[in-house]
């Protein structure tokens, strides 16, 4: 387990570094090498904190579309720089952050005809969740669960960072649910 987020954890660094345009030293063949899993298909999120955990930039995939460790490299520096919450991270802030990895599972739809039905089938801290409806769409981590500890909450967040009002649970937007596994620097 430490193998594997250690190599995570550094091939997210290393393209941070690269993309911020500081030098890094990383042999990407003898990680895949040592790491073939890596060459499969993966979702992943990339997310940086600043000291207080203040957000600084999060990029993922929801769903797999290329090899594990391309999306890792996009994602970090796409997290790094292209974020439109935040400015590009500069050199002088690159000591400053802390990185996470998260790789998703596939997300699966959930069924539901109600806000209550739904409520009983999500798992507050455990569900990553994705809501669409129509051209609206927007996904929360399971990690957001401890910012947002309310199904009411979260769900409002979420239905607002898609575009729409905070009771867009109403409407019964189609709801996808998946899980991660959370790699953060100690």
């Amino acid at each position: 387990m430490d193998n594997i987020k250690n190599t995570l954890l550094i091939l997210a660094r290393a393209s941070i570094a690269e993309a911020v345009g500081l030098p890094y030293t990383l042999d990407l063949e003898a990680l895949l090498e040592e790491n073939p899993g890596l060459e499969e298909q993966g979702a992943s999120f990339v997310t940086l904190t600043t000291s207080g955990e203040r957000l600084r930039g999060c990029i993922g995939s929801i769903v797999a579309h290329q090899k594990l460790y391309e999306d890792i490299i996009h994602n970090a520096k796409s997290a790094a720089m292209d974020d439109p919450r935040f400015p590009s991270l500069t050199q002088k802030e690159f000591d400053g952050i802390t990185v996470e990895v998260s790789i998703l599972s596939e997300p699966e739809p959930l069924e539901y005809d109600s806000i209550e039905e739904l409520k009983s089938k999500i798992r507050v801290g455990i569900d990553g969740v994705v809501l669409k409806y129509g051209v609206y769409q927007a996904t929360f981590l399971p990690q957001v669960w401890d910012q947002l500890p309310t199904f009411e909450l979260f769900f409002s967040h979420l239905c607002q960072k898609a575009g729409m009002e905070a009771n867009c649970l109403v409407r019964i937007p189609e709801i996808l649910t998946y899980q991660v596994e959370e790699y953060k620097e100690d």
